[in-house]
């Protein structure tokens, strides 16, 4: 029996056992009830009931030996990004590593929740809900801090009265934690990272056009769902799929401090699966296409 606990459905499987079992345990009652004459002929009912009892010890066994295998198999732990706490999620070891880096995308969320719970790695999750998170003395997006130029800029948007020693120590502390956090979230040489993204304010391939070496773009596929890679060897994989995709591996003059940059610059295979808000079905086939043709 099936639970998607991360959001909240539970397949039908479980449902119908339910119902059917309640439902001929009562009708058995009533017919009983109701008809004590006959009382002879129901030598089936506690077969039946015996049944019905058996198959729940059997279904209550599976589903706590489920529950106990699911908790042991799934390592918590936490880490922090200067200050910005992440949970990790463990599913034994591999070199895939998967990353939820903005809180409010919650189909990513959802998808990287269900996905690390059936496969192999290691997912890192902000502990968020919202898209900007507090840093010091302001708020910031945390993508935009893998590079002291970024991490300058975004911490000016939402503060720009900084005293300069001020920013420049929090900066320096940026430089430190980024340097532990980059060696734990990126896999060991040759494994890969997949981010999930969500958008819903319009971004979409065509503004990563300009930045990309190479791009395979389908007519048939909605511009705000594509996929980011930073190796040539993964888009020659990809490219042929039926999703947009583009290859970014040169260094951009103009870092904005994302976490693709960071990867570029240390030469880590890196996956961006970028698909619109809600788009939770669509989002699960893409990632599931990755990884079906570059493992």
């Amino acid at each position: 029996y099936r639970c998607d606990w991360s959001s909240d459905v539970c397949s039908s499987d479980l449902i119908l056992f339910l119902v059917f079992t309640i439902g001929s345990l009562v009708l058995a009652i009533l017919y009983r009830t109701y008809n004590p004459e006959e009382e002879d002929k129901l030598n089936w009912v506690p077969e039946l009931l015996t049944i019905f009892k058996n198959k729940s010890i059997l279904f209550i066994s599976n589903f706590l030996l489920g529950t106990f295998n699911l908790v042991m198999a799934i390592e918590i732990s936490e880490i922090s990004y200067c200050g910005i706490p992440f949970e990790i999620k463990e599913n034994s070891s591999s070199s895939t590593h998967y990353i939820l880096i903005h809180g409010d995308e919650q189909t990513a969320k959802i998808l990287i929740n269900e996905h690390i719970k059936k496969n192999k790695g290691k997912a890192f999750i902000i502990k968020s809900k919202d898209r900007e998170v507090t840093l010091g003395p302001t708020i910031v997006d945390p993508n935009r801090l893998f590079s002291n130029s970024g991490a300058r800029k975004a911490l000016k948007n939402f503060k720009a009265d900084w005293v300069k020693s001020e920013l420049d120590d929090l900066l320096t502390k940026l430089k430190i934690s980024r340097n532990n956090f980059l060696d734990s979230i990126f896999p060991s040489e040759g494994g890969l990272l997949i981010a999930l993204h969500n958008n819903f304010r319009g971004y979409n391939v065509n503004s990563e056009l300009k930045k990309s070496q190479l791009f395979s773009i389908k007519k048939n596929e909605n511009p705000r769902d594509f996929i980011i890679c930073t190796s040539d060897i993964d888009y020659e994989k990809l490219k042929n799929g039926p999703y947009n995709i583009v290859l970014q591996n040169v260094m951009n003059k103009n870092n904005d401090g994302s976490l693709s940059w960071a990867a570029i610059q240390k030469r880590v295979r890196y996956i961006n699966i970028e698909t619109r808000l809600g788009w939770l079905s669509q989002q699960r086939k893409m990632l599931n296409f990755v990884e079906k043709e570059l493992n």
